[in-house]
């Protein structure tokens, strides 16, 4: 078994806010983003078209020499983790490992929230899978879970518009849309890695003494502590301090849009899935 990098696989840009974590947190290890740009958004798509192009990456990054694989995409992580972890390891590699960005998050959720009201804003993909409320329900019974989509959302992000007045309407709408729903939520998931993007303004539309989670420090935190408990995994992750980017589409558009996400020049080279 030759070490390989660890595999971060996104539908599309959102991912990057969590490969900037990991790598903060991790900067030694080796690493490989790929963004099936070509067929984003997911949170719009079935349960088995997002399980057939999320098995698709998965394999895809396998054959670059991944050993480890983490789905830095809340949609596909509600609608295909669990399938290709159940369908798919043992074919290709039982000693493997795909991990998801769910269950991290909602770990760091019981220590935070002192109401016991949590809200979710995310895709409608994301909310209408309802993983948040069942993975909440597993590890905080007590725990009242209500979630929100927020559809316009990703859109202003990758259309570059985060900043923009025009944002202002609707980050305000479906935070009020949300704490209509339960006026007791102290606590609030960002579960779509796109909307740290809209931060800024997220938190200048929350009332005060409602906390933010974003995902990509618990996530990062989570993997670490991953890698600490299962030093076979970790021996097969190479250390070389390296990161490539792929991505299904345009090359030119994705080295333009991820640097809204990243702050840095990065190389990206293009691949077909399916």
């Amino acid at each position: 078994m030759t070490p390989g990098p660890i595999g971060i696989f996104d539908s599309g840009y959102g991912g990057l806010t969590i490969l900037k974590q990991i790598r903060r947190a991790m900067p030694q290890y080796d690493y490989i983003y790929l963004g099936d740009n070509a067929r984003t958004p997911y949170g719009t798509r079935s349960f088995e078209v997002v399980y057939e192009f999320t098995r698709q990456a998965v394999e895809r990054l396998f054959d670059m020499g991944c050993q480890l694989v983490v789905l830095a995409c809340n949609t596909a992580s509600a609608k295909a983790l669990r399938s290709v972890q159940q369908n798919d390891l043992e074919r290709l590699d039982p000693n493997r490992r795909v991990l998801g960005i769910i269950r991290p998050t909602v770990e760091s959720i019981g220590g935070i929230s002192q109401s016991r009201h949590v809200g979710v804003l995310a895709t409608e993909g994301t909310i209408l899978s309802a993983s948040y409320p069942m993975e909440v329900k597993k590890l905080f019974p007590d725990i009242v879970v209500t979630g929100q989509a927020c559809p316009l959302w990703v859109p202003l992000v990758e259309n570059g518009e985060a900043d923009s007045p025009g944002a202002d309407y609707f980050v305000k709408k479906y935070i009020d849309a949300l704490l209509e729903q339960d006026p007791l939520i102290d606590t609030i998931i960002l579960g779509c890695t796109h909307y740290p993007l809209l931060l800024d303004k997220i938190e200048a539309y929350m009332p005060q003494g409602i906390k933010i989670v974003c995902q990509g420090e618990y996530v990062a935190e989570s993997l670490q502590d991953y890698l600490i408990r299962h030093p076979e995994m970790d021996e097969r992750c190479s250390k070389g301090g390296q990161c490539r980017f792929y991505t299904t589409e345009s090359v030119e558009k994705f080295v333009s849009s991820a640097s809204l996400f990243l702050h840095e020049a990065i190389d990206v080279q293009h691949l077909s899935l399916g």
